[in-house]
């Protein structure tokens, strides 16, 4: 764990929040900020731009994921929830909410350095898997657009598909653009003349 991590601490017992900040500054010597309120939480954790956030809960509330939801960004910050019990199904909306690691029987100082270690990796994995997904969605519809403007040049021109995909090539270079903005752009330009 890094030292310059600043950490963000939801507990609404003072003697516990008090050993957790203790616990964090000789784990990491981080800057830790403690919220001792669930209400307007998102607003409340957006305030100090944590790099994570640490929940200790006797037993969430759908409110909290809610506002869990809107503090977690679209997942802008890992999130780790200490909860006192299995918190019937609460688990898998907590998970929905973005929180990266949910751990039953509360936090013990002991354990707070490995849980914001797995909940680091486990929020870098998936924001990079998102982010691959997203890249290969891009992709895919850009593919598409090609191959709809290399359609209509084949039937246009009567080129063949390598021949259509070539002018499209040779359209981009010379206009210093991409091959999929220019395939848009045949392919709106199409839509509004058709």
């Amino acid at each position: 764990m890094t030292k310059d991590l600043t950490i963000v601490v939801v507990e609404e017992d003072r003697d516990r929040a008090i050993a957790i900040v203790d616990a964090l500054k000789d784990a990491c010597g981080c800057d830790v900020f403690v919220i001792n309120n669930s209400s307007s939480l998102a607003r409340k954790i957006a305030a100090h731009l944590p790099d994570i956030v640490l929940i200790d809960v006797d037993n969430p509330t759908r409110d909290m994921m809610e506002e869990l939801t809107l503090a977690s960004g679209p997942l802008e910050r890992p999130v780790a929830m200490f909860v006192s019990g299995a918190a019937g199904g609460l688990a898998q909306a907590a998970i929905e909410a973005g929180v990266s690691a949910y751990v039953v029987d509360g936090l013990s100082p002991g354990r707070i350095k490995p849980v914001i270690d797995t909940a680091i990796a486990r929020f870098t994995m998936i924001r990079q898997m998102r982010s691959e997904l997203a890249e290969t969605r891009l992709a895919l519809e850009e593919r598409k657009v090609i191959d709809r403007a290399k359609g209509l040049l084949m039937k246009a021109k009567g080129l063949d598909e390598g021949a259509a995909y070539a002018l499209l090539r040779k359209t981009a270079m010379d206009q210093g653009r991409r091959v999929a903005d220019v395939a848009e752009a045949l392919v709106t330009a199409s839509g509004l003349l058709g």
